[in-house]
């Protein structure tokens, strides 16, 4: 199961889709799913998603990487750090600080390719491989960047 870039030890540790399902009408009235294990000193968005005290009812807890078959993997080397992949990413599986993009999370990605199609770099610095590619090699087989003819 892969960790992902900011791994955590409680990042990823469920498989989603595993757990005892019950139905809407089965789940006790009044019940609360709290999405942090303590109670936060200091507003959230002030605290670094991997240094959150996170439930284990919480997404983030969970993994989907089994569901994909094909993987984006990240060019460091060809992004210019638009941003578009983060803003257009379904799941929010892009991981940027400070305006950078730093990679991939792994854990909760589902392959649906909308960030190599809306990346604008020529190549693109995301692009489609198998799941069982390694990401070095993938990155060895890299497109060179075409030259624009006149």
């Amino acid at each position: 199961m892969s960790k992902g870039v900011l791994a955590t030890e409680k990042r990823g540790i469920r498989e989603l889709g595993a757990e005892k399902k019950v139905g809407w009408d089965e789940v006790p009235q009044g019940v609360i799913l709290n999405s942090f294990d303590s109670i936060l000193k200091e507003n959230v968005a002030h605290i670094r998603p991997e240094d959150r005290d996170y439930s284990d009812f919480n997404s983030y807890t969970a993994t989907v990487a089994s569901w994909r078959v094909i993987k984006p993997v990240y060019n460091r080397d060809v992004c210019i750090d638009c941003q578009n992949c983060w803003v257009w990413c379904p799941d929010t599986s892009i991981i940027s600080r400070d305006k950078q993009m730093l990679g991939i999370d792994y854990d909760h990605c589902k392959g649906c390719g909308v960030c190599v199609e809306v990346c604008p770099t020529n190549p693109k610095s995301l692009l489609m491989f198998g799941e069982a590619e390694d990401n070095e090699a993938a990155l060895a087989k890299w497109p060179e960047k075409k030259k624009k003819s006149k």
